[in-house]
């Protein structure tokens, strides 16, 4: 009986971290990333559009003559359409976050279709054709999930570093968490907004952004958009 709830136990432990990891494929094929070595390197923002820290990053990012790719809360698109445009403006990437940001593992499939296109919808109203690139909020996902996805035609975008911006009290933690994992072909996870409010602070984000560009561009390394990412990595 001991080794039944141990072997149980184990499983749903298995589950649960399937549920949410970023790398994990059980659950479906989402790309998190090129091959290891790679000189590229993909930055990505969540929980967005997010006045005023989404333009202090694009004025990094435009300092650097980087682009990034942004996964927007549909709901935030609509409240601030312009902030989404001058994103697409500067030429940058940006993707379905789903419209109110929930947690995709306990939801249904009708809610989940719903979220997915309500946040198509705000997007293509505020800023016409967009990426088919979707971001599950918390990278929560299950068995069925990655395939509704891609029943709308959209591609599930996981990463393979995170910053841990949402709770850093330093610019220097943050960098120190994602500088500390780089090896290339990496996908970065940051946050531009926040799920819970409009308006959060990322000033340590755009900080912690302009700090790694600099580094990691002295090394070599190239920082590329998601589908930039996903070309170089096709067989040729």
């Amino acid at each position: 009986m001991l080794g039944m709830v141990i072997a149980a136990s184990a499983a749903m432990a298995t589950y649960g971290y399937q549920c949410l990891a970023p790398t994990g494929q059980w659950f479906g094929r989402a790309f998190h990333g090129a091959r290891r070595g790679s000189k590229q390197s993909a930055l990505t923002f969540d929980d967005g559009p997010n006045d005023p820290h989404t333009l202090k990053l694009l004025d990094i990012l435009a300092k650097h003559k980087v682009l990034a790719t942004f996964f927007f809360i549909g709901h935030y698109v609509e409240q601030a359409p312009h902030l989404a445009r001058e994103v697409a403006e500067r030429g940058h990437v940006v993707g379905n976050h789903t419209f109110s940001h929930p947690l995709l593992i306990f939801q249904s499939p009708t809610r989940i279709r719903q979220e997915i296109l309500d946040c198509r919808k705000a997007i293509s109203d505020a800023l016409g054709e967009h990426s088919n690139l979707f971001r599950p909020p918390w990278g929560g996902r299950r068995p069925g999930v990655f395939r509704l996805v891609r029943e709308l035609g959209l591609e599930p975008i996981m990463w393979s570093i995170t910053g841990y911006d949402w709770n850093a009290s330093l610019a220097d933690e943050i960098e120190r968490r994602v500088g500390g994992k780089i090896r290339g072909g990496d996908i970065v996870l940051l946050h531009d907004g926040s799920h819970a409010t409009f308006g959060a602070d990322r000033s340590k984000t755009t900080q912690a952004v302009d700090h790694l560009i600099t580094r990691y561009r002295a090394q070599a390394y190239q920082f590329v958009t998601i589908p930039e990412m996903m070309r170089s990595s096709e067989p040729s």
